[in-house]
C-alpha cells in the first residue's frame, strides 16, 4: 500500500480528467457560479478565449502548514537554476497569510488580497480571514487567469498553497479553484506532502493517510503524496513506513478495546480504497527531488509531445 506511486492506480489515469476542448461551445458552464465571475458580477470575457490549443503545467502543492510547502518549491526553483530540472519553473505563492518565502515568486496572491489587511478591515480572525481571501480570489478569477496568460506556451508553473487543512478536507474553495485552472485549459496535478516525523508514529501515520486520501477524493486530480523531511528520521525509519503493505499492518497505538476498535476500521478504510502511497524526500539525498519531479511529470503527462534529446556523449555525433 505504501509503496511509492501505483501508476496503474485510477487517480493517474489521464483519461479520467481530460482538458477542456478549446471549443467554448463544448464546456458546460454555471452562470451562477463565482468562479468566472469579477468582483462587479459579470463574466468580462470566456475564460477559454486566451488559452484555446495552449496547454500549461500546474503543479499545485498542498499539505498541513508546517509539512515542508515552501521548501520543495524553493528547492524546485534552486533545480531550475542549476540546469537540473530540463525547463524553466515559475514558483508562485497563492497562500494570503504568507509572511515571507525563499523564492523568486512570479507572482503573489497577496498582490489581490493578504490576510493581515482582512482582519483588520473586516475583524476577522486568522482562519476567517483564510477562507475570506479564497472566496475573493475565486470572486476575482479574472486576476488569477490575467496572471497566467504572462507565461509563456508550455510553462510549467508551482503553486505554493496555503497551510490549512479545511481548505482541502470539507470547504470546496480548493475544489473550485481546481475547476478554475482546468477551464482554463490547463493540466493540474495535486503534491500532498506529510511531514515524515509526523507519520512515523502509528496513530499519527493513520492521520496522515486519511488527510491524504481526504485531499484525493476532494480535488479529483491526479495525485502525489510526498514523505517530505526525511532527512530528520533515524536511518531505516522512511523504508520501515514504506515497507508496510497494508495500513492493518500499523501497530494499534492504544490498549483500549474501544479506539483499538476505531483504529481498525479506519485502517480498513484506507486499505478498502487503496490509493494512500507515500514517495520519500530527501533533500540531502541526489536524486530524490528528481525523483518526485519525475511522478509530477507523468501525472501530468509533461514532455510526451517533446523530441527526444539524445546524449552525444554516449552515442557520438550523428
Amino acid at each position: 500500500l505504501y509503496d511509492p506511486i501505483p501508476f496503474k492506480s485510477p487517480c493517474y489515469n489521464p483519461s479520467l480528467h481530460p482538458p477542456p476542448t478549446s471549443s467554448p461551445s463544448s464546456l458546460t458552464r454555471s452562470r451562477s457560479s463565482l468562479l468566472w465571475r469579477p468582483k462587479r458580477g459579470k463574466l468580462t470575457r470566456d475564460p477559454l478565449s486566451s488559452f484555446a490549443g495552449v496547454m500549461k503545467y500546474i503543479q499545485l502543492i498542498c499539505g498541513p502548514a508546517g509539512s515542508g510547502k515552501t521548501t520543495y518549491v524553493t528547492s524546485l526553483s534552486n533545480l531550475t537554476l542549476q540546469g537540473s530540472a530540463r525547463r524553466t519553473v515559475y514558483c508562485a505563492n497563492l497562500d494570503p497569510g504568507c509572511d515571507s518565502y525563499t523564492y523568486d515568486a512570479a507572482f503573489d496572491v497577496r498582490e489581490l488580497v493578504g490576510v493581515e489587511d482582512v482582519m483588520e478591515e473586516l475583524e476577522m480572525g486568522p482562519n476567517g480571514a483564510t477562507i475570506y481571501c479564497h472566496e475573493y480570489l475565486l470572486e476575482n478569477v479574472d486576476w488569477l487567469q490575467d496572471k497566467l496568460e504572462e507565461f509563456p506556451e508550455d510553462a510549467y508553473i508551482v503553486l505554493d498553497c496555503c497551510g490549512q487543512i479545511e481548505l482541502y478536507t470539507h470547504l470546496d474553495v480548493m475544489q473550485r479553484l481546481v475547476s478554475s485552472l482546468t477551464s482554463f485549459g490547463c493540466s493540474v496535478v495535486a503534491l500532498f506532502l506529510v511531514d515524515a516525523t509526523f507519520v512515523a508514529d502509528a496513530g499519527k501515520f493513520i492521520s496522515g493517510s486519511l488527510l491524504s486520501l481526504s485531499c484525493m477524493l476532494k480535488l479529483e486530480l491526479p495525485h502525489v503524496n510526498v514523505l517530505t523531511k526525511c532527512d530528520l528520521l533515524p536511518e531505516g525509519e522512511v523504508d520501515r513506513i514504506l515497507d508496510m503493505k497494508s495500513a492493518s499492518a500499523v501497530e494499534l497505538p492504544s490498549r483500549n478495546p474501544v479506539l483499538n476498535g476505531l483504529t481498525r476500521a479506519l485502517q480498513e478504510i484506507i486499505d478498502d480504497f487503496s490509493q494512500v502511497a507515500f514517495l520519500p524526500l530527501n533533500l540531502k539525498e541526489e536524486g530524490s527531488l528528481e525523483l518526485v519531479l519525475e511522478h509530477a511529470d507523468h501525472a501530468l503527462q509533461w514532455g510526451e509531445g517533446r523530441d527526444v534529446e539524445v546524449n552525444e556523449d554516449l552515442f557520438g555525433e550523428g
